[in-house]
């Protein structure tokens, strides 16, 4: 008779984790004193910087050579600047209402009651044009501000919205033309793909806002931030394209073959069907394109845009507050902390989500 052994017991608490992952051998319990020391050193370090001998009152650099800490006095003296920009003084409160309205939109997305290919849109585009009509005026009242004096976190936030705005849909219909049986329209659709894709977004943007007024006349030339806008969109079009298509080719062929036979219409086939599934099938590389997305739109530096990287430059550019040099980009860091980190846990909860319906 063959003895029956019983599966090992694994130790569910938090002090069989660290058992397992962190002190399982002398190697991994060496490794783990070195780098956890070092880690609470580190933390321990940055909180006392940080906040325990840092100041928060207002004054110039006489009271910032008194403390030993970060001087956080530069953050309340620029920091309309930082967040601002250019913008006029007067005018703030509309530049803030517009970062808060497509924040909300951000936020109702996460909403399951709008995922739909026909909600979400209404959603974005109105949130989007609401941001732009409180931050362009000219309506209802509101003084016109142009694109040139619009900077800080403002532009920052519009330029990331409005690439995916408008680079969304150009990649859902790269990734179709691409899959297209006709060789012409297939051809085409790669070979945009592949350019944009084996350029700098640099060099992308460089020639959108330096060269085209060069080589095409003046009525074709528009505003330097929507040429802008338009070639960073294409750039993530590109590359969001080929995620969607890789969702797209993770369906099985008979799904959309039964659909066809069923006489669905095209339109309803793709988007009742093929689109849902490969959003999903592509949902963390998605997320991982919004976050590259966000944190790229600080290259517009370099071709002369005030959002919130230059902003933050400018704010440390005077005498009085060059050596919190440091305190500034600390606080512009945390900045873009608070929106990544934002969509991937948004990312991180879309996935468990659709784990859970998979299982049901």
């Amino acid at each position: 008779m063959t003895a029956v052994i019983a599966p090992p017991q694994i130790e569910t608490t938090y002090l069989g984790w660290a058992k397992r992952r962190l002190f399982a051998s002398p190697g991994d319990t060496v490794l783990t004193l070195i780098f956890g020391g070092a880690m609470i050193w580190f933390f321990q370090f940055l909180l006392d910087w940080a906040v325990v001998n840092a100041t928060w009152a207002e004054g110039g650099k006489e009271l910032c050579r008194e403390v030993s800490g970060a001087c956080w006095s530069v953050i309340g003296a620029r920091g309309r600047l930082i967040f601002f920009g250019l913008y006029p003084y007067e005018e703030h409160w509309r530049s803030t209402f517009a970062c808060l309205l497509i924040i909300a939109t951000m936020v109702l997305s996460c909403v399951p009651w709008f995922w739909s290919m026909k909600r979400l849109p209404v959603l974005w585009l109105s949130g989007f044009g609401a941001f732009v009509v409180l931050m362009y005026g000219g309506i209802f009242g509101l003084k016109v501000v142009t694109t040139e004096q619009w900077g800080g976190l403002s532009l920052t936030v519009f330029i990331f919205c409005a690439v995916v705005v408008i680079g969304m849909p150009l990649a859902i219909g790269l990734a179709l033309a691409r899959r297209s049986k006709l060789p012409v329209v297939r051809l085409v659709a790669g070979s945009i793909i592949d350019l944009f894709r084996s350029l700098p977004l640099l060099t992308i943007l460089f020639t959108a806002a330096v060269v085209v007024p060069l080589t095409v006349p003046d009525w074709a030339q528009g505003n330097k931030l929507g040429r802008v806008v338009v070639a960073f969109a294409l750039f993530f079009a590109c590359y969001q394209a080929e995620i969607i298509r890789a969702g797209m080719q993770a369906i099985p062929d008979g799904q959309e073959e039964a659909a066809a036979a069923l006489g669905m219409k095209y339109g309803s086939r793709i988007f009742d069907i093929l689109l849902p599934q490969a959003f999903r099938n592509s949902l963390p590389s998605t997320i991982n394109q919004f976050v590259i997305t966000f944190k790229e739109t600080s290259i517009v530096t370099i071709i002369g845009f005030f959002e919130i990287m230059a902003s933050a430059n400018a704010a440390v550019g005077t005498g009085e507050w060059t050596a919190q040099y440091i305190e500034v980009y600390f606080f512009v860091g945390f900045v873009y902390f608070l929106f990544v980190f934002g969509l991937s846990r948004y990312g991180a909860y879309l996935e468990r989500r659709a784990r859970l319906s998979n299982v049901r």
